[in-house]
């Protein structure tokens, strides 16, 4: 049995889809004003003074904080049908769907929520392991459930899921340092491929 493992900000996708799934909830003015807003922040990370989590968790709270779960997840789905398809990269697809006919597992491996890229996943039948946004009285907190799906993480969800050994041939797809330990799992292992 073979396996892949697709990253999905940047090597599925041609643009991170945090800030896209912002706009489309809140708009591009609300957006750019919110940048404004977290500036401070946005510099501290850049300047690696804030852990990557810590600085997601706080665009995460500014947009979303207090807003209906079930809200959220309907805007997610019309996200996903309305725009996504437009930052999904041509060559990235392909991959999918040749590792797919020759009956192959397929799983997205991803930072960003699940929220936005589980629905993309059901379409496209693969498996999808993402970042769990926390939800508190149906209403999400801004903050994330347990940990980033990032780095380490990443390996760590897919050995939650998966018995590795089961897999004799693995495949790994990724564009960012955050996807350095997945890649390492692979005996084919592709750094950014389809940009």
């Amino acid at each position: 049995m073979t396996i892949a493992f697709f990253d999905f900000d940047g090597t599925i996708t041609t643009k991170d889809t945090l800030w896209q799934i912002i706009r489309y909830h809140r708009g591009r003015a609300a957006m750019y004003a919110g940048i404004v807003q977290l500036l401070p922040a946005l510099l501290r990370f850049k300047l690696k003074l804030l852990p990557a989590q810590e600085m997601k968790e706080q665009v995460l709270a500014y947009f979303f904080s207090e807003m209906p779960a079930a809200e959220f997840a309907a805007g997610c789905e019309k996200f996903c049908q309305e725009q996504l398809p437009k930052l999904i990269r041509p060559l990235a697809l392909a991959a999918i769907r040749d590792h797919q006919k020759q009956g192959h597992h397929v799983v997205v491996v991803s930072a960003s929520a699940q929220d936005w890229v589980a629905p993309w996943c059901r379409k496209e039948n693969i498996v999808c392991l993402a970042t769990r946004l926390e939800v508190k009285n149906k209403l999400l907190t801004g903050k994330i459930q347990g940990i980033n799906c990032n780095g380490e993480e990443k390996v760590k969800r897919i050995r939650e899921a998966y018995r590795l050994e089961n897999f004799p041939v693995i495949y790994a797809y990724g564009d960012s340092n955050g996807d350095r330990p997945m890649l390492a799992l692979a005996q084919h292992p592709s750094y950014r491929p389809f940009q």
